[in-house]
């Protein structure tokens, strides 16, 4: 394991996966049925893909990918605890850090880094260069799968800032395709993240209805004021793209 770089997050650093229950093996029900529903879309076509997985856990991103049929996966988390229930299930998963895999991995290594933290737990200035290495170290259409707390929710937002000691920003759709664009980043897409992923469930249909007409009902405010957000999901992620060229 390499030497970490000192990240202003210290309590739950950014490098560690802090997202599960307690339950550590019920979580790859759950996370499994969430990542399918929001991320599957993204995933390469090529099951050959060189893909890593930055502060994965007990590996339930890694699980899925693997489930789906990727052969090269790699997940790394700082907490050996946590990569001790994913090597127990028998994935590919290592105690490591995040800034430093990157560093250390060639320019244009990966096809996908699929970021499992939300990028709230590190600073503006950490934030710039976490996505720089990101950029570079993604092979060239290469993609950039990643997550944040969405400020603009009026009910969420405040609250997802002040209840984590290292929580240290908020995103809207606009900031967080405003950052991955200054990075280097194209082909940005951001999108409200589905909670509500349960379908068995018949409750799950009513807070998706729910949740639904609270975001109609937040945008009509919101355009009262003459802004323009259309994301009010509690969290938001975007994927996106290294340049070809």
């Amino acid at each position: 394991m390499t030497r970490r770089k000192e990240l202003s997050a210290t309590i739950e650093p950014f490098d560690s996966f802090w997202e599960g229950p307690d339950d550590v093996e019920s979580g790859y029900k759950s996370f499994g049925l969430f990542y399918k529903d929001n991320y599957t879309r993204f995933f390469p076509k090529d099951h050959q893909a060189n893909t890593l997985c930055v502060s994965c856990g007990p590996g339930y991103g890694v699980k899925v990918l693997t489930e789906l049929g990727y052969k090269n996966v790699l997940g790394v988390d700082s907490f050996d605890s946590k990569i001790a229930y994913a090597k127990a299930k028998g994935l590919n998963c290592r105690t490591d850090y995040a800034f430093e895999v990157l560093a250390a991995a060639a320019d244009e290594s990966y096809d996908l880094i699929w970021v499992e933290q939300e990028l709230n737990h590190l600073t503006r200035a950490e934030i710039l260069e976490f996505l720089a290495l990101c950029l570079h170290k993604l092979r060239r259409g290469g993609r950039l799968i990643t997550f944040a707390l969405n400020g603009a929710n009026p009910i969420t937002g405040a609250e997802a800032l002040a209840q984590n000691f290292d929580h240290f920003n908020t995103f809207t759709e606009y900031t967080l395709r405003q950052v991955l664009d200054y990075t280097g980043f194209e082909g940005i897409e951001v999108f409200d993240l589905n909670l509500y992923v349960f379908y068995k469930n018949p409750f799950n249909y009513v807070g998706m209805a729910a949740a639904r007409g609270l975001s109609l009902l937040f945008r009509a405010c919101f355009m009262l004021y003459g802004k323009k957000n259309r994301l009010f999901g509690k969290k938001i992620a975007a994927s996106c793209l290294r340049p070809q060229r």
